[in-house]
């Protein structure tokens, strides 16, 4: 019989059916680091979100078969190990293709818009006591006719692209940074990140893709122009990026952070920096909207029943 263990059924705030076959099952709100070995020696499937699985971990678990992801990063998870042990690795897949485009472009209006700043003004008296019927303290920028460019072409970076080109934005598509070659119907790396006025990074985070945004971009950048990261934090070098944000030339939302929870403090994290105007940070939330929650925590017991029934699907490894 199968041995099922979820270490943090609190990443999901959702409705869980259980899956079909005969199994025992076996929750955990949250597991710290020294708690996982325990919870996972007799496990035949794990469900993680992000606890860590690295090797070192892995070769003490033999009974292991299976570990379904309950997101689609799989950056916590020795894939390689995986692979060369034949322990299956799912994932989930397509269960944001509306909440994580309409976040993004949440930010993006907000910060085109000066949202935060004209709010302020209305909190502090400034438009009851200003002597007509508004003011223009802030330069307001339309999205239509500007050009967005996107890093990442899977389905959260088309589904930005979409909602972009209804709101009349010109979208160019980045071609992997250090390309020997440009594909048809992409941008040169260093062509997207100096003709955007808005950037938006959809790529998972690899040795490859880490710190592809740095001080060199973030210099690169039109004046005014917004760099959005709705993927993972370690694509952007984080401490260039608040000195980039202080100086006023550039303006960011963010929904990710390399750390989170950011217990230890980040450069993003800095009062001075959440006070301006030109910056959002919100807390990994982009893809949390209760429908897409609740396709996500159906998926991922299809997945699991899928690798019960031989038949393996959205597998990693």
């Amino acid at each position: 019989m199968e041995r099922i263990v979820f270490l943090e059924r609190d990443s999901i705030r959702a409705k869980l059916r259980r899956p079909d076959f005969q199994h025992v099952w076996e929750e955990y709100a949250l597991t710290a680091p020294d708690e996982i070995y325990a919870r996972l020696k007799d496990a035949t499937i794990a469900i993680t979100n992000k606890v860590v699985m690295n090797g070192k971990l892995l070769e003490r678990l033999p009974k292991l078969k299976l570990i379904a992801g309950a997101a689609t990063g799989a950056d916590n998870i020795d894939l390689d190990w995986c692979r060369g042990h034949g322990v299956v690795v799912s994932n989930i897949r397509g269960y944001a293709g509306h909440t994580v485009p309409e976040h993004v472009m949440m930010l993006i209006l907000a910060l085109r818009r000066q949202l935060l700043s004209y709010r302020a003004d209305v909190l502090a008296g400034r438009w009851q006591a200003a002597p007509m019927f508004c003011f223009f303290d802030h330069p307001i920028r339309d999205l239509h006719g500007c050009t967005l460019g996107l890093f990442g072409r899977g389905s959260l970076g088309q589904g930005v692209a979409k909602l972009a080109e209804a709101f009349g934005m010109r979208v160019l598509w980045g071609e992997h940074k250090g390309a020997a070659a440009v594909r048809p119907g992409y941008a040169a790396f260093e062509t997207l990140i100096e003709e955007a006025d808005i950037v938006s990074l959809h790529c998972p985070l690899t040795a490859q893709t880490r710190g592809m945004v740095g001080a060199r971009e973030l210099a690169a950048l039109k004046y005014g122009a917004i760099l959005i990261n709705s993927a993972r934090g370690g694509l952007v070098d984080e401490a260039a990026l608040a000195g980039a944000l202080k100086s006023g030339r550039i303006a960011a939302g963010f929904d990710v952070l390399s750390g989170e929870p950011p217990s230890e403090g980040n450069p993003l994290l800095d009062a001075e920096l959440l006070n301006l105007p030109n910056f959002i940070l919100t807390p990994h939330v982009g893809w949390a909207s209760d429908t897409a929650m609740q396709i996500l925590a159906d998926q991922l017991i299809d997945n699991i029943e899928a690798y019960a029934h031989g038949a393996p699907k959205n597998r990693l490894a």
